[in-house]
């Protein structure tokens, strides 16, 4: 693949996701993409940057995907459904960072991030995305495979930039109202996010807290293997922050495990985890990668631990998306049977 120049079709360009997409491949040192971006009717003609370069959005349509080495969906769901097959009838890979597709035939949720995570085949149409909270929490359940993980309870907070624009808005709206002493618009979360820290949401709120809990746990099952899957337990809280999930682990093994020696299983490379002592959101603001911080916690059977971990959820989604499309076009054909 050196050398080689991919073209990649980006469609939902205009989202936080898109931008963060674009700017993830136009940065790439590894790979050479031409990126084309695409979105609904409406966001149709407008400039974006990716990197340094200057893009224009160009509305979706039907014969817009021919020619693409690789199309990401990272817009709606309704046009992921709508555009899937038409990608995959024109040859090119897909990689889904809407969660529209999982459970369809030939879709796999992936992370190339984490290790032992069941590698794509032929037979694989197009990869998902994993949810970046799976991505977080599968880094550690599948280090610790290995070490008798007995138990991983996990309070995850969410922020409003996995709503995508209309739930950052929203939040702002919402700081704004308050601090001015006006009614709140709900239209996003059915219930008041600013100031407020919520395990669920409204009746009429565009998402839901518990199926978004149980999506992870799945995902965890699938990236980290069903047996890690049944030492998590989840609870996933509504944050009253803009960008990056943090979450409170409670860990416990039941082999005799010091802190070096945790540190030794979850360290022992750079690439996914770094040990930062002052982990939070804002520190993770721009990283592709997962911030942690150990301490021990006092218990009298086996070795337990509080971690506290924090992810850029945007940059994480955009890193893991590059990561599976490079996955499937290593498996493209290479030839054509004459």
């Amino acid at each position: 693949m050196a050398g080689k120049t991919w073209r990649a079709a980006i469609v939902g360009a205009s989202t936080l996701l898109g931008k963060e997409l674009a700017e993830e491949l136009s940065g790439a040192t590894d790979v050479l993409w031409d990126i084309t971006l695409f979105d609904a009717e409406g966001a149709g003609g407008t400039m974006t940057a990716a990197g340094d370069e200057a893009l224009l959005i160009q509305p979706i349509a039907d014969d817009s995907l021919i020619g693409m080495d690789v199309v990401f969906f990272a817009g709606d769901g309704r046009t992921a459904l709508g555009f899937w097959k038409v990608a995959h009838a024109a040859g090119a890979s897909i990689v889904d960072l809407t969660g529209t597709l999982e459970g369809l035939p030939g879709v796999q949720v992936r992370s190339p991030l984490v290790e032992g995570c069941i590698a794509p085949d032929l037979a694989t149409i197009a990869e998902l995305s994993a949810h970046p909270a799976a991505i977080m929490l599968s880094l550690i359940a599948s280090r610790l495979r290995g070490a008798g993980l007995k138990r991983l309870a996990a309070t995850v907070l969410q922020p409003a930039s996995e709503l995508g624009n209309a739930g950052v808005e929203e939040l702002h709206q919402q700081t704004v109202s308050l601090l001015s002493f006006k009614p709140l618009q709900k239209d996003t979360y059915d219930a008041q996010v600013a100031f407020n820290q919520i395990a669920s949401l409204g009746s009429a709120a565009k998402t839901n807290l518990e199926r978004t809990r149980d999506t992870i746990h799945r995902q965890i099952g699938i990236l980290a293997g069903e047996v890690a899957a049944h030492s998590v337990t989840l609870q996933l809280l509504q944050a009253p922050v803009f960008h990056g999930y943090t979450a409170s682990v409670f860990l416990e093994i039941s082999q005799e495990l010091d802190e070096k020696a945790l540190r030794a299983l979850l360290f022992r490379d750079l690439s996914q985890l770094i040990d930062e002592e002052s982990a939070s959101n804002e520190m993770a603001a721009g990283k592709g990668e997962v911030l942690l911080r150990i301490a021990p916690a006092d218990t009298k059977d086996g070795s337990a631990f509080w971690l506290w971990m924090a992810a850029d959820n945007l940059r994480l989604a955009a890193r893991n998306a590059a990561a599976c499309a490079l996955e499937l076009l290593h498996i493209r054909p290479t030839s054509v049977v004459q």
